[in-house]
């Protein structure tokens, strides 16, 4: 699969796996028709859908106020719609085939993803990821950022004589973690920048370093502890090897579609990229 087309089939499963939720009311049925305009019906359906497009800001107001609010929309448009009978702008086709065409692609990717996520299927992944882990190291440290060398050794000369860290950070450390006494909770390999990593496993427990430099200033650690990490139970993992299933088995299956597709692109326009930025053309 070429690069572009893996661009899309990323976009597409990123749609697919991130379609709104819409809770189902067995005792309400989406077909019962709340309005007709001239003949033409809206259902619960339509306000359902309605309702959850709305930006988030929107739903939270009261019922009472929704339900006639998006009502009252929709028969308006739909008024509005009845209304036009000119030829539909080229924009608006297109739009509608491209949203068409999207909402259909991400109910082939549903419609594949069924039955995906099993017991057998969550064991083979949680193996395949774990089975050559081992128990990490992971640490506990704190750290005082300043701006210059010369801040950060007058600091250590501070704490050589009796001063408390933690008061130190909250006087003087410029990261967000200042406020805190300069606590940086536990991390693990990689997850720190290579001279701050380096600096802090070269550390005993309770010890505290040199200047340290970093692209964010200069910084003095501490490390407060060191454990080993167990490696995490598969109910544990269970939300994210789910997702990872669901991912896997989309690509997979957007994979073998487009692989078995004809798909004849010779006129793509070579040459002639900068045209999809032209909205005018559609005018």
């Amino acid at each position: 699969m070429q690069k572009h087309l893996k661009f899309l089939a990323s976009s597409l499963i990123a749609v697919a796996l991130s379609m709104p939720a819409i809770a189902q009311d067995t005792q309400a049925d989406t077909k019962t028709v709340v309005a007709t305009v001239n003949g033409t019906e809206i259902t619960l359906g339509h306000m359902i859908l309605a309702y959850a497009s709305l930006p988030e800001q929107y739903r939270g107001l009261p019922d009472e106020v929704l339900f006639p609010g998006i009502l009252d929309q929709l028969i308006e448009q739909t008024a509005l719609a009845q209304s036009y009978t000119g030829a539909l702008p080229e924009r608006v086709t297109l739009t509608l085939e491209n949203e068409r065409r999207a909402m259909t692609a991400n109910e082939a990717i549903e419609t594949a993803l069924e039955g995906a996520i099993t017991e057998d299927a969550l064991q083979a992944a949680y193996e395949a990821k774990f089975k050559d882990a081992e128990p990490a190291q992971e640490y506990n440290a704190s750290h005082i950022l300043v701006e210059t060398q010369d801040e950060a050794q007058a600091l250590i000369a501070q704490l050589d004589d009796g001063a408390d860290f933690a008061e130190l950070a909250k006087e003087h450390s410029t990261g967000p973690s200042g406020p805190n006494g300069g606590a940086l909770g536990w991390f693990g390999l990689g997850m720190m920048v290579p001279s701050f990593e380096a600096a802090t496993v070269a550390l005993g427990v309770g010890s505290v370093s040199a200047p340290v430099e970093t692209q964010f200033g200069w910084h003095v650690i501490m490390l407060n502890e060191t454990r080993i990490a167990q490696i995490p139970t598969l109910e544990q993992e269970r939300a994210g090897l789910e997702q990872d299933i669901r991912v896997q088995t989309a690509q997979a299956f957007i994979n073998k579609q487009t692989e078995a597709a004809s798909i004849d692109k010779t006129g793509a326009l070579s040459g002639q990229e900068a045209l999809i930025k032209q909205i005018n053309l559609l005018d």
